[in-house]
């Protein structure tokens, strides 16, 4: 058996049911597989279909509470959407400070030829970025839509709690703003071939302000 690496937080007691792939790591419960390792970027359809379906934790894979937490960046959180079902907090939350991409400004996304089979299969509109500062977006209740391209996009209910990190510990408003300021200029491109669209953006924005750190 793999052991965690030492540099890990201990793990949740929902997490450590997860297997451990060679690097040291916890597979979390939505990662594909492809001839037998996992691919840790790419999320498993059916995985997500359960997820939603029965209620299960993203992460881990067991029966999700009253409280569900969005793991996401601060552009999902001016639209309100995630492509990604949602998990426990303690689960969220120890994935928001130990994953090796988000507790890492500067990593990047590994390229290679399965990169635009898993954008394909990606609903919505993908920075294809690393945000820098991970959201855990709290709340009671969320919804399902379509998002025009037949694939199928998640609206984030009202929050309880919003937090923030980067670098495995608390974000500061001033990285968060950094992160936002970075990536605003992708959504207002996005804006502009809608009607309404820049408006409809920057009204979005100012709601925002307030679950800043």
């Amino acid at each position: 058996m793999t052991e965690l690496r030492v540099e890990l937080e201990a793990l949740p007691a929902r997490l450590k049911s997860l297997p451990v792939d060679e690097r040291g790591y916890p597979v979390p419960w939505f990662v594909d597989w492809i001839d037998g390792k996992p691919e840790f970027r790419a999320m498993s359809p059916e995985k997500w279909v359960r997820a939603v379906r029965f209620k299960r934790c993203w992460v881990c894979g067991d029966a999700l509470g009253r409280f569900l937490t969005f793991v996401a960046g601060p552009m999902c959180g001016i639209n309100r959407t995630s492509a990604e079902p949602p998990s426990h907090y303690e689960c969220g939350k120890w994935s928001a400070r130990n994953c090796p991409f988000l507790n890492n400004p500067e990593a990047i996304r590994r390229i290679d030829e399965q990169v635009p089979v898993m954008n394909e299969n990606t609903a919505g509109f993908s920075l294809g970025r690393n945000p820098g500062v991970t959201m855990l977006w709290t709340t009671k209740d969320y919804s399902v839509f379509d998002d025009g391209k037949g694939k199928p996009l998640i609206f984030m209910g009202e929050p309880t709690m919003v937090e923030w990190y980067a670098e495995g510990q608390p974000a500061t408003r001033t990285q968060v703003l950094a992160s936002i300021d970075s990536g605003i200029p992708a959504l207002m491109a996005l804006a502009r071939t809608e009607e309404g669209g820049i408006k409809a953006l920057q009204e979005a924005r100012e709601r925002f302000e307030k679950f800043l750190p």
